[in-house]
């Protein structure tokens, strides 16, 4: 190949390579592609703007706004700064004022302070034990005020199975909503309420009863083990108050019936009846819960309104929301 062939060459390839290089150059180095990186960041901005429009959506209304979610009831037994204002914590000493001549024990600050000695122990000991009761100076539990004027009010929702928890502030008229329950109630019959429970309103009487296996009793005119039928408390109603469709006689509040193996001989609750309609007209809870109503009520004046539906209830007072509630 003659000479001036070959730089013609030469030069053609070599500028081939320099515009290559230029295009390169262009792509990887321009100024313009830091903008892909920046659109990119911006990408996940759509989503934030969804957020308020999901947090928006109302919840469902229920009969009772937050009923089956409020639990105060542990606020009533709690030493700490959470209590509720109709208790007050006392510190254990055998030497009190208003005892001459012995020293003083759990009994004599119960009927102090007309508080029930089982609440006294569960507030003692920290946890759903009602009998024991170990005191020491310095120990700690909580009783009722003796300078508060106040009730307690249960109202049973047929229609639901539900039982609201109240005390009502007789000076301030306010009312607060401790605890609900799921409760079993009277078969379903051709009554003014559905129900072999009554409508209406009634005082729970003082005949109460503590019940274990092995104690005997008169159920419909036979001896039975009463923890079969009554669990381990029972409450009775004592007064009618009004719009009661039933005389009080015969009927209260306890526990779901006891059942023991006959091979085995253990205990064993039946709490597939709550939340059914079972009973012969009773009100029935679960142990756990009756113990702990059983341990409130006992010793205060407690209403017991029974109702079809909640929006038939006539509750009396203002509710409000406890000042040291968790719920509010």
């Amino acid at each position: 190949m003659a000479i001036p062939k070959v730089i013609l060459v030469g030069t053609v390839a070599l500028f081939a390579v320099i515009g290559i290089a230029g295009t390169a150059k262009k792509v990887f180095f321009s100024p313009k592609a830091p903008k892909v990186v920046a659109q990119a960041k911006t990408v996940p901005a759509p989503i934030k703007k969804v957020e308020p429009v999901v947090k928006a959506v109302p919840a469902p209304k229920a009969d009772l706004p937050q009923v089956d979610r409020v639990d105060r009831v542990q606020q009533l037994f709690t030493t700490g700064p959470t209590k509720l204002p109709i208790v007050e914590t006392i510190t254990y000493s055998s030497q009190v004022p208003w005892l001459k001549g012995r020293p003083a024990w759990v009994g004599d600050y119960a009927g102090h302070y007309s508080t029930s000695r089982h609440f006294i122990a569960r507030s003692l000991n920290g946890k759903a034990d009602y009998f024991t009761q170990k005191v020491s100076p310095g120990s700690k539990f909580n009783v009722f005020r003796k300078d508060r004027n106040f009730q307690f009010y249960l109202l049973v929702d047929l229609s639901r199975c539900k039982m609201a928890f109240y005390y009502i502030d007789k000076d301030t008229n306010e009312r607060v909503l401790l605890k609900t329950y799921t409760v079993g109630l009277g078969k379903k019959a051709e009554t003014a309420s559905g129900s072999l429970t009554p409508l209406g309103k009634y005082l729970l009487g003082d005949k109460i009863a503590v019940y274990k296996p092995g104690v005997m009793g008169l159920f419909q005119d036979k001896q039975v083990e009463m923890i079969r039928v009554f669990g381990t408390r029972w409450l009775p109603f004592g007064t009618e108050l009004g719009g009661c469709t039933a005389n009080a006689k015969g009927y209260g509040m306890h526990g779901a019936p006891w059942m023991q193996d006959k091979n085995s001989g253990q205990w064993t609750e039946n709490r597939e009846i709550i939340g059914q309609y079972d009973s012969d007209g009773c009100i029935r809870l679960t142990r756990q819960d009756m113990e702990e109503v059983f341990s409130i009520v006992v010793t205060k004046p407690t209403e017991v309104e029974i109702v079809k539906n909640v929006k038939d209830a006539k509750l009396p007072g203002v509710e409000v929301t406890s000042p040291m509630s968790p719920m509010r």
